[in-house]
């Protein structure tokens, strides 16, 4: 006698889900439990989760040949979100429900002993292929509820215990739909505002200025200079003064976190653009991602947000370095025996660094006691490639006794945001319909397009370029910052006081 069924799952690779057929075999033999289709330790475990938490809700385990195969068996699983399907498959296969009523739903979760439904990572995107799969509900523990929630057109049905799912299925309980409030979770902006402005940053106009102009476009900024002249003050600030995400980033970037572990129930969409800031004594795989079992590093948890380096040069050469396709292609791409994993990393790079050992090399007032070859080996520690893929280089002096006892204060970050996400909606509509949200994302055929120079504009970029030998790279990254500028001005064509703003802001390099 052969007893077949069969449940929809989805699992995740990198933060695309893909679909998992659990297939569950009953046949006679001696009392054998087979899990097969490449599981990895966790998932070989569930044998014994799903066999006691199937006893302790009160039915009955077959004492029979039980073989589990996980389709596509050629892809390698992790993860304990196979323990539910699982053990659904085998009451299923038992004929404790009938197998047919579990088409249509897909389902996830960790089963503990005791039969509670415990929660999962990487749900929303596995939702995301429910619903792509035509999937008409899924189940997902109760307190993955509000990320699943993040998904329309497919009900969410959140559970606690084992039992609650047989008997939704057998018709003994009801299970209600759960939904979130998208646009008040919007509106909330990661529940809570920060208390750090610009106001209480005496004096760096200049430096002000350009981080502005960084925000409004998404460009890569580096500030250099001696220590105490408020350098990681500006950085900590930029947050404040960044536009909201779109839903459409809302979503991208909460897959991340959702993979990462790092959703919480009070916070099911992440709704403030990400700030990370990793010490310089991280490794390489904890930066762009990896390890024995991959994770999201610290440029994909920065994904449509920013990633703050302080002191740039104390960074592993070889850690800053694997930036440099990241910063590039957008995505990170990490490729083992068993598989090929890729994850988003559109982030906005802030560093800031010491121009020597010391720290006072061309300051007015303090003498650098560093020698030549001390400044020369310290800048070295900074490729010259990864510099390059920076579009905003500058000084950041002192600041004098005046400054930082005047009464004037700064402006405060609520009228910079206003212009900055002003100039993010021109470029929101410029970009419609693309991948691309902002101006540092331009690919040359959309700086062909949209990047109009007046003739006096031209002839000063023509100038730069010849004079400061910039690159192929560098002068694309000019433009783009001249774009970003006159969004800032509200000018559809580029001016020659725009490139001559962008151009000084590669001088300063």
């Amino acid at each position: 006698m052969l007893l077949l069924a069969r449940v929809n799952c989805s699992a995740v690779a990198g933060i695309a889900g893909y679909v998992v057929e659990v297939e569950v075999d009953i046949s006679f033999g001696l009392p054998v439990f087979n899990i097969v289709g490449l599981p990895e330790t966790a998932v070989r475990e569930s044998r014994e989760r799903v066999k006691t938490a199937i006893k302790n809700s009160g039915y009955p385990f077959p004492m029979d040949r039980i073989t589990v195969n996980l389709a596509p068996a050629d892809v390698k699983k992790e993860g304990t979100c196979f323990d539910l399907p699982v053990a659904m498959g085998i009451l299923s296969a038992s004929k404790i429900l009938p197998p047919e009523m579990l088409d249509g739903y897909f389902m996830m979760g960790e089963l503990s002993l005791d039969g509670r439904v415990k929660p999962v990572n990487g749900v929303l995107p596995a939702v995301l292929c429910a619903k792509r799969a035509g999937a008409r509900a899924i189940i997902v523990p109760l307190e993955n509820r509000g990320e699943a929630s993040m998904v329309r057109d497919i009900d969410v049905l959140p559970v606690e215990r084992l039992g609650d799912v047989v008997e939704f299925f057998t018709g003994m309980r009801r299970v209600e739909p759960f939904s979130s409030d998208l646009n008040s979770l919007l509106a909330r902006e990661d529940f809570g505002s920060s208390d750090l402005d610009y106001c209480d940053v005496a004096g760096q106009n200049h430096a002000k200025r350009a981080l502005e102009i960084a925000a409004a476009g998404g460009h890569n900024l580096c500030m250099s200079g001696p220590p105490g002249s408020g350098k990681t003050m500006l950085a900590k600030r930029i947050a404040s003064i960044l536009p909201p995400l779109s839903f459409d980033e809302a979503l991208e970037t909460t897959q991340v976190y959702s993979v990462a572990g790092l959703l919480k129930d009070q916070m099911p969409l992440v709704t403030r653009r990400p700030f990370r800031a990793p010490h310089h004594t991280i490794s390489a795989p904890g930066l762009v991602g990896g390890g024995l079992r991959p994770e999201p590093g610290e440029v994909s948890l920065a994904h449509n947000g920013l990633l703050f380096l302080d002191e740039l040069p104390e960074f592993r050469r070889n850690v800053l370095e694997v930036l440099r396709q990241p910063m590039e292609d957008g995505v990170v791409r990490i490729s083992r025996a068993g598989a090929k994993l890729t994850y988003p990393s559109v982030f906005m790079l802030v560093a800031a660094m010491n121009p020597c050992p010391c720290g006072y090399y061309g300051d007015a007032v303090r003498e650098c006691t560093c020698t030549a070859s001390q400044i020369q080996r310290y800048r070295g520690r900074i490729s010259g490639p990864l510099m390059d893929r920076i579009d905003i280089h500058i000084d950041v002096p002192a600041v004098s006794f005046v400054e930082l006892t005047g009464n004037e204060k700064g402006e405060p970050s609520r009228k910079i945001r206003e212009r900055v996400s002003a100039a993010r909606v021109l470029q929101m509509e410029r970009f419609k319909g693309s991948a691309v949200f902002c101006n540092a994302g331009m690919r040359p055929r959309d700086i062909r397009k949209f990047c109009t120079l007046e003739p006096a504009a031209s002839s000063i970029l023509e100038m730069a370029v010849d004079n400061l030998g910039l690159s192929a790279r560098a002068y694309s990254r000019v433009v783009k910052t001249a774009r970003t500028i006159a969004d800032l001005d509200n000018q559809k064509d580029i001016l020659r006081q725009h490139v001559a703003e962008a151009v000084q802001y590669r001088s300063e390099q």
